[in-house]
Parts: structure tokens; C-alpha cells; sequence
């Protein structure tokens, strides 16, 4: 396994391990992956062998704490290659992805090691029983998990895949080893709404308390569906029956429960043009990744963190703060009361979604292409001197566009200062203020 860094002051630096070297073993075996390898790891004694360049190859004795790590980096955090998703799911949205997207954005994972490692959410029908057992014996929670629907005939129907049927065998396991979970619904109109969702929320419920809890998010639909099967959007009217349903079966987990089990995605309440929740209804916002109680949180946050500003004018220059249609409202309204406060010039701008369609309200699905296309269009007074671009736009790590554009081409493009922000409420006023 390639070693591609070593961190500082480490003992893996102390023993003289680089990058370029190749871990052999750790205890005379070989981890599987890095759960392997990070049980390995709790033991206070280690025989560590590693492979230089040459292929010289050097055993080291190690003597260390045992929640002390060597201080070596890999090729990927998995240590391993991820599972390759096998399910063929009437609504999988890379099906719906157009040409010229970011490379790895058309690879289909269904890891359950990324679901500890990274919250991803998994199906639990790309893996064998056995490895299924090995990452139960480590404990680890929670576990992220796509149900759909609890119907046998229903999810194997939705995931094109017979395997998917048994998914009671699978949460009944977790159960067992005492493994918590989060659920989510992706709800398709006519497909698995309706009682065939009051039936899947009633037997998730069953898991409480080591259900955490469960979203229902609606399905993404883009312009690209060609030849795949028809599925229709939410209607105002579909939206406000789907904000009932989640009303009143949590009615039912709090009178036996104590507390909320299910929630509805931020998009369902703009959808049906109703008010958000209130910041307490969200408990701990066990489901914000996932777009559940975001816009609530947002701005919550944002009040918090301007209530402790004092007042001033500051006879900013004129600043655009970039978003998607969904989140525009809140974050026009926020930017709105700064102004007042703070003597700001913002410029909330709302970008259309022309690459996937009207239909993709998030701002996390903009590309680089529609955002330059859009800000072309405005005035250098209308754009002013500085762009404000929310992180979830960009891959982890880098300043690069589902369309693998830049933020730093955008820049140059537009001759003005890109400053990427965090999803935070009081990130997003410091960004501001700044």
C-alpha cells in the first residue's frame, strides 16, 4: 500500500518512513482497509514492515500508546477501493448527469465504509454477508441508510436489483449489534409516497431508539432522462400532503417516544410555499447534511452571530452573494437585515439552473459554466468588486465546479475577488463583514 505522507513530529517521521514508500504489513498481516488497519492500531506493541523505492525492505518495532497513531497517509481513506453500486434505481441522479461533468462524478458508490467514514448514505446491497459481519464486530455508529421503501416487492421494483427486497434482514442485524442508524426516503410521486410512506416510516420507527432518525427528501429531476423511466415532480399541492404525513406520524413518535423521528427535506417547505420550522423542531439536527432544517440553521446562526455585532456603518463596497433558487430567500433576507445594521452594499444574486434544469433549485448543483453565463449578464455596478460562492459548489478540498471550472477562472473571467464561504450562518456574516 503507497504511503503518500507522513505527518509531522509522528513516529512514523521519527523512524524515517517518507512518501513514496509501500506498507508491506502491521503485525504480520496486511489491513484489508483502514478499519483494519485502525484496530490494528489500538495495540500499544507493533511490528510495522515497509518497502523503500528500491525494494529494500525494513521491520520496525514499535513501542506506543494505544490511541496513538504512526502518522502515516494513504492513497485514499478507505485504504482500499470503494464498492462499485450494482443497483440499477429509477431515480439514481448520475443517470441523469450530462456530458463534460467532473470525471468522478459518474462513478456509482454503495460503500458502507463510507457511510462511517463520511456520512454517505447506502443501500446495504452491494456487500457480502461476510464483510457485512466483519464491519459489524467493529461497532461502529452510526450507519447511513437509502430504505426508499419497506415494501419487499416495492424497493426491489425502485432499485431494479432483487437483492434489495430484504432489507429487514439487514436493519434487523444492525439492531442486534446494537449499531444506530439514520434512514432516508427519496420520495417519487405515484412510486413510494402515499401509504406506501406511512408503512416505511412506521416500520423504521420500529428501530427507535437506535433509529435515530429518517428524511424524506424528494426526488431530483433533471432535463437529462432520456430512456429512463418517467417520474413527475411535486406539485404544490403533492408537497403540502407529504408536510401532513411527516406532521402527523411524528405526532405519533412523540406521544410514544418522547421525541421527533422523521423529517421533511427544506425543499418540501418551499415547495408547498409553507413557513419553515422553528430552530427547536429540528431537536438536534440529526439530518442537516441530507438538506433537512439547513435554511433554519442558517438562519439562526446568522441572527446569533449579528446580535453580538454591534452596529455600525461601514460604507462597504458593493459585494454579490451567489446562491440557488431554493435558498435565495433566506439568504436575500439576511443579507437585507446586514445592510440595515451594518451599512452593506449586497447584491443577493438567484442562479438558474440551465445545465440540469429549472427543476434543481439547489445551490450545490450550480456549475461554474451557469454562474459565469449569469454574472456576464450584469453591470461592473451591479456586480461589484467581491462574489460570495457557497462551499457545498465545489468538490472537498479545492475551489473546482461540478463542470470541473474553477473559482479561480471564474475570477479572472469576471475581474473580481471569489471568496468561498462556509454553509454556516456565522461563516456567512464574517464573509460579509470581512
Amino acid at each position: 500500500m503507497l504511503i503518500t505522507g507522513v505527518e509531522p513530529d509522528s513516529i512514523a517521521e521519527e523512524l524515517g518512513i517518507e512518501p513514496g514508500d509501500k506498507l508491506v504489513s502491521i503485525g504480520g498481516v496486511m489491513p484489508k482497509d483502514v478499519f483494519d488497519y485502525r484496530y490494528i492500531m489500538d495495540s500499544e506493541s507493533l511490528e510495522v514492515c515497509v518497502e523503500k523505492p528500491d525494494g529494500q525492505a525494513y521491520i520496525y518495532e514499535v513501542e506506543k500508546y494505544a490511541d496513538e497513531d504512526l502518522g502515516l497517509c494513504f492513497e485514499t481513506a478507505l485504504m482500499d477501493k470503494p464498492a462499485r453500486c450494482s443497483n440499477k434505481c429509477i431515480f439514481c441522479f448520475i443517470d441523469q448527469l450530462p456530458p463534460g461533468m467532473r470525471e468522478s462524478l459518474y462513478f456509482k458508490d454503495d460503500d458502507i465504509r463510507l457511510s462511517f467514514l463520511q456520512g454517505n448514505y447506502v443501500t446495504l446491497t452491494n456487500i457480502s454477508d461476510a464483510e457485512f459481519a466483519r464491519l459489524m464486530s467493529y461497532h461502529l455508529s452510526p450507519i447511513n441508510i437509502s430504505v426508499h421503501a419497506m415494501d419487499p416487492a416495492l424497493r426491489a421494483r425502485i432499485m431494479l436489483n432483487p437483492k434489495a427486497a430484504d432489507i429487514s434482514k439487514r436493519l434487523d442485524a444492525l439492531r442486534d449489534a446494537r449499531i444506530e442508524m439514520n434512514f432516508q426516503i427519496v420520495l417519487m410521486k405515484g412510486i413510494n409516497d402515499g401509504a406506501y410512506m406511512d408503512d416505511t416510516i412506521r416500520a423504521l420507527g420500529a428501530y427507535m431508539p437506535l433509529a435515530r432518525s429518517l428524511s424524506v427528501v424528494p426526488v431530483g429531476l433533471t432535463k437529462f432522462r432520456a430512456g429512463l423511466p418517467y417520474l413527475q415532480t411535486f406539485t404544490k399541492q403533492d408537497a403540502a400532503r407529504v408536510l401532513e404525513q411527516v406532521r402527523d406520524r411524528n405526532a405519533e413518535f412523540k406521544r410514544e417516544h418522547g421525541t421527533s423521528f422523521v423529517y421533511a427535506a427544506d425543499e418540501f417547505y418551499l415547495k408547498a410555499e409553507e413557513r419553515l420550522p422553528a430552530y427547536d423542531y429540528y431537536e438536534d439536527f440529526p439530518q442537516i447534511e441530507n438538506g433537512v432544517g439547513m435554511l433554519t440553521a442558517l438562519d439562526k446562526e446568522f441572527r446569533d452571530a449579528m446580535a453580538a455585532r454591534r452596529a455600525t456603518n461601514m460604507r462597504a463596497a458593493r459585494t454579490s452573494v451567489v446562491t440557488g433558487k431554493a435558498a435565495f430567500s433566506t439568504i436575500s433576507r439576511l443579507a437585507d437585515i446586514s445592510c440595515k445594521k451594518f451599512g452593506l452594499d449586497i447584491n443577493t444574486i438567484c442562479v438558474d439552473n440551465r445545465i440540469f434544469g429549472e427543476d434543481i433549485t439547489v445551490s450545490g448543483l450550480l456549475t461554474g459554466g451557469d454562474i459565469s453565463s449569469c454574472l456576464s449578464e450584469l453591470s461592473r455596478e451591479e456586480l461589484g468588486e467581491r462574489v460570495l460562492l457557497p462551499l457545498n459548489m465545489f468538490r472537498s478540498g479545492t475551489d473546482t465546479f461540478l463542470d470541473g471550472t474553477t473559482a479561480a477562472q471564474l475570477a479572472e473571467s469576471l475581474s473580481v475577488t471569489v471568496s468561498i464561504v462556509e454553509t454556516r450562518g456565522q461563516a456567512f456574516l464574517e464573509a460579509i463583514l470581512s
